[in-house]
């Protein structure tokens, strides 16, 4: 059986999912555990309630990989009393520890919203909302030939240089830098006062605008000065679209079929839950352009038929934004279950981390979904 630490995992599901990638708001990563601890098995589900947690003790889980946050909104105590706290304390004293890939599983590719896309019956094409709708940035760094190596192999782990099935792509050339260093600097090479001239490399590579801000910090922890000089350029059109990462996917279905056929194939390829699905829309309406973003996705609604989507597939829908969607679009509309649009993800998710470790897991299939009960009137 193959060892692995809390930290490794973690380390696999980051790649999988950047954590660079989640809102503003959310809150993903480990919530509890000893990173050094050792890992035997990983379980996974949507949301750690109570009875899933209880359920990885028993199966003799090690670590949970989750979606939902515990602890996106705030607490003021974790006493096993209170319900979040009995979770915590469930899990410490089991020894399972926690993690959470949310919205950065949402954006990543493959993530979340490309499993909903494939199991609707469409291929996963661009995103709704794109993280950076195709827009790359071209970096130009200057570093002395005998660190480039070292500075090179930290921006290309920070994500850079990646052009389509190519990995570490830059272009250099050599030159000599000049520079004077002044009271107050702290300079890794040269005086105080004296002119100083040394051989550099400027080093050329491309990567996506939003990665901007974690390059830059790569590139100061590992360059030799204090103050290292680059410039980066904005290259608009440089990325692909149906490529790009961001939330929800558009696609098309390998035939077209009415609203009414369409609204059973989501219903018989989703998780069951009481709720089931429902769709606002001519029954009879034909549908072949599909666009899906998982989870809650009304803020959507009016972009999805802007792209041209025949129908929105997506969770927690409302009356109102609903109906206006319907009378200013020629679009319909599909509300799934919340758990359902998104607890396929965790078969994709382990995968991924039997892929890269080989060790023991275990999708625990507990059904989440809050609603038990839906009734219609009798006849």
């Amino acid at each position: 059986m193959s060892v692995s630490t809390v930290d490794q995992v973690r380390n696999v599901i980051e790649k999988a999912y950047p954590p660079h990638l989640a809102e503003s708001w959310d809150a993903v990563g480990l919530i509890c555990g000893d990173p050094h601890d050792e890992v035997k098995k990983v379980a996974f589900a949507l949301d750690c309630t109570q009875s899933v947690a209880e359920r990885a003790v028993e199966i003799g889980a090690d670590m949970l990989v989750v979606h939902h946050p515990l602890l996106l909104r705030g607490v003021t105590s974790v006493a096993a009393d209170t319900p979040k706290g009995k979770v915590i304390h469930t899990l410490v004293k089991g020894g399972v520890a926690l993690m959470a890939a949310h919205t950065n599983a949402d954006k990543a590719r493959p993530g979340v919203n490309d499993k909903l896309a494939e199991l609707v019956g469409i291929q996963p094409g661009r995103p709704i909302v794109p993280v950076d709708p195709a827009v790359t940035h071209r970096w130009g760094v200057h570093v002395p030939a005998g660190a480039a190596a070292k500075v090179k192999q930290a921006l290309f782990d920070a994500g850079a240089g990646t052009i389509g099935a190519y990995e570490e792509c830059a272009f250099e050339f050599s030159g000599q830098g000049q520079f004077k260093p002044v009271e107050g600097a702290n300079p890794a090479e040269g005086q105080i006062g004296q002119l100083e001239h040394v051989e550099e490399l400027r080093v050329q590579f491309v990567a996506p605008s939003h990665l901007r801000s974690r390059l830059e910090d790569a590139l100061r922890a590992a360059h030799p000065y204090e103050e290292p000089a680059f410039d980066v350029v904005e290259l608009v059109g440089g990325g692909e679209l149906d490529e790009a990462l961001g939330l929800g996917r558009i696609g098309k279905l390998d035939a077209p079929m009415t609203l009414r056929d369409f609204a059973q194939q989501v219903a018989n390829n989703l998780p069951e839950t009481e709720w089931g699905i429902r769709a606002a829309g001519d029954p009879e309406m034909m549908i072949e352009t599909v666009a899906v973003s998982s989870g809650a996705g009304d803020g959507f609604l009016g972009k999805a038929a802007q792209l041209g989507a025949d129908v929105y597939v997506t969770s927690d829908l409302r009356h109102h934004p609903v109906d206006e969607t319907l009378r200013e679009h020629t679009i319909a509309v599909i509300d799934t279950a919340h758990w359902a649009s998104e607890f396929p993800w965790t078969s994709q998710a382990r995968d991924i981390v039997e892929k890269e470790t080989g060790l023991e897991t275990e999708i625990i299939d507990i059904r989440t979904d809050p609603w038990t009960i839906s009734a219609h009137k009798e006849n």
